[in-house]
């Protein structure tokens, strides 16, 4: 499988609806820092004062920060995580517990063993995620940010044919 090398390439690739989704569930729970890099890449790209973009109810600064496309490395990489943690979340679940990884509702467990996913195991994933009807886009999509977070990790699912 071939993966987009950056979380900025991949937010780019997104459709509307995916970016509209990741941006709302992204001004849930953002950490500060990450949020202040989302408001200059708003402000920039819709040439907006600071004060106004930060006035902005969360509905409007979702719907505005999904219309930019270049958003930044940093800040790309966490609005594909929301997208994951937000209405994908079961997706997550699925995957995991196909491929034997312990997780909380979707997220890794802090104990779980740090190696490298066996590719195995990443195939079963995959193939838990196809039979659950997941589109072969948002598999794609899921299979890259993991692979964009650790890389020498999920190294097992550029392996893994492309889902079809």
């Amino acid at each position: 499988m071939r993966f987009e090398p950056t979380a900025a390439r991949l937010w780019k690739r997104l459709s509307r609806d995916e970016r509209n989704a990741a941006a709302a569930s992204f001004w849930k729970d953002t950490p500060a820092e990450v949020t202040g890099m989302a408001l200059a890449a708003l402000i920039k790209a819709r040439h907006m004062r600071p004060q106004v973009a930060r006035a902005l109810p969360p509905e409007e600064q979702a719907r505005a920060l999904a219309s930019v496309l270049d958003v930044g490395e940093p800040v790309a990489s966490s609005l594909l995580v929301a997208l994951h943690l937000g209405d994908r979340r079961s997706m997550l679940a699925t995957f995991l517990d196909a491929a034997g990884l312990p997780h909380d509702n979707g997220l890794l467990k802090d104990d779980a063993e740090q190696g490298a996913v066996a590719e195995e195991s990443a195939r079963k994933g995959v193939a838990a995620l196809r039979a659950a009807g997941h589109s072969p886009e948002q598999v794609r999509t899921y299979l890259n940010t993991l692979w964009l977070q650790d890389p020498d990790r999920w190294k097992a699912l550029e392996g893994v044919p492309e889902p079809a």
